[in-house]
């Protein structure tokens, strides 16, 4: 790209520290500095510590946008603490990780934005942070600065937990006997099932570090200035209409990279395997992708039936199994014998390129948790989804896929799960009848998150109204 001029906003944007927020925040950093932006980037000591180590082993100083920059971007890097040490695991430690994320980090934002805003130029306008954040408008505030709430999962999860107060007065959340009847007076939602709720707001008991954040995130956001979410117009007119009404709230994703696999900032966990040469021994549209995600976890018999499910049904398939996805103090989690029993139609690795694998002609499924970012990555390589839903927005978004857009089936039907349904389940997802029926649906899934990113689609149209709405405020900031 050519270099664009230096005078636009300056926005200082804060990635939420986990890799399904990472992902999209990056490429929305981009998208706005190649709109004129420029863009501080900042992530936490540990995020920054497993990104560099990833790319070579070693967690050097290393600026992960040095690429961008060398298009044309005005895209600085910096990094900020969370409040805990870089070397504990945070996988392991959740509640402690989840309750730095609350008390502890605040202090360490203000004291950075403080030190951005002395000694840069242009002069710093705004601050662009993930809704999870408790302190995003306040921080905000205090600074004169603009405020953007940026979503990284449907609209259909942020109304939920925007009317949380409304789940509460009509007893469908954190009270004791909670109602199971449809939910049918949420803004712009004609109804939705108790089961279909995030995981969080399916307890009765609300005292959690985690419920503790959701509320003080929610609350927060209601200060927000701007609403950017990284979903489609079309796929949720109705929600989004209603969210529409309360403050500028803005659909546009999918936030991809340029060219979807051709990401020039790596935000990648872990070290990616290649299983290219695997793939390419295998027949045309003949292999299940599986995955569980970054962080979401799965007990060890759950894992067991999965395993034991995909021995039977005699498919072949590439499973990502990170290190951490039972326990980090359970390296190898799989049933004694499963990897020589699989032989050569079972590739098990530990992480990978996603969208590299999901683009391979060899690929004709994905087992997923429903990750937002897995559902609208399989959309765009027209895969339909096998839905296993581990945590928080995940079950809501297995709703969308499987009962409303109708591109992918369950995994299991039931709340116990076995080896024959897994297997029977993975073979009808990789059936030519059910496969093609799914795979028609999605084609015209796709084609709506082509339009939207289109140079007339709806997405770009509202990147590009959010820009006009925000320059003007941001000028009166600075006066």
């Amino acid at each position: 790209m050519a270099a664009r001029e230096k005078k636009g906003p300056h926005a200082i944007l804060i990635a939420y520290p986990l890799q399904g927020h990472l992902i999209p925040s990056v490429h929305l950093a981009i998208n706005l500095a190649s709109r004129g932006f420029t863009i501080t980037f900042v992530n936490t000591y540990s995020i920054h510590h497993q990104t560099t180590k990833a790319i070579n082993g070693n967690c050097s100083g290393e600026d992960i946008f040095a690429a961008a920059r060398e298009s044309g971007l005005d895209i600085r890097y910096d990094t900020v603490s969370d409040g805990l040490p870089v070397e504990l695991d945070r996988s392991l430690n959740h509640d402690e990780f989840m309750s730095g994320l609350v008390d502890l980090m605040t202090a360490h934002v203000e004291k950075l934005v403080a030190k951005i805003m002395q000694q840069s130029s242009p002069p710093v306008t705004c601050l662009v942070v993930d809704t999870f954040f408790v302190w995003g408008s306040p921080i905000a505030k205090k600074f004169g600065l603009l405020c953007v709430s940026f979503w990284t999962e449907p609209a259909l999860v942020y109304t939920l937990y925007y009317h949380m107060d409304l789940l509460k007065k009509n007893g469908h959340f954190a009270c004791q006997d909670i109602r199971k009847d449809p939910i049918d007076y949420i803004p712009g939602l004609k109804t939705i099932d108790p089961k279909d709720l995030t995981s969080y707001l399916q307890d009765s008991d609300t005292s959690s570090v985690v419920h503790k954040l959701i509320f003080a995130a929610f609350n927060n956001a209601k200060g927000a200035d701007f609403v950017l979410c990284n979903t489609v117009q079309e796929l949720e007119p109705q929600v989004i209409e209603a969210l529409q009404s309360y403050k500028p709230f803005y659909a546009i994703g999918p936030i991809f990279p340029l060219g979807f696999t051709n990401a020039t900032v790596p935000t990648s966990l872990w070290s990616e395997s290649d299983c290219t040469h695997w793939l390419n021994s295998k027949p045309h549209g003949s292999v299940l992708y599986a995955s569980f995600g970054s962080y979401a976890h799965i007990t060890k018999s759950e894992l067991w039936k999965i395993a034991n499910g995909l021995l039977i049904s005699k498919v072949n398939f590439v499973w990502v199994l990170r290190p951490d996805v039972v326990s980090s103090n359970d390296a190898d989690p799989l049933p004694v014998g499963f990897k020589g029993a699989v032989c050569d139609r079972g590739m098990i690795i530990p992480w990978c390129s996603q969208r590299q694998v999901l683009t391979h002609p060899a690929i004709r499924g994905f087992l997923t948790h429903c990750g937002w970012n897995s559902i609208l990555e399989a959309i765009w390589c027209e895969l339909p989804l096998l839905c296993f839903p581990l945590l928080t927005d995940q079950f809501t978004n297995r709703k969308l896929v499987v009962d409303i857009w109708k591109i992918g089936i369950n995994l299991i039907d039931r709340t116990v799960i076995t080896e024959e349904e897994v297997s029977k389940n993975v073979n009808r997802l990789m059936d030519n009848k059910l496969g093609s029926e799914l795979k028609d649906a999605i084609r015209g899934m796709k084609k709506k998150l082509e339009d939207a990113l289109s140079p007339n689609g709806s997405s770009e149209k509202n990147l590009e109204a959010f820009v006009n709405e925000f320059k003007p405020k941001a000028q009166t900031q600075c006066l």
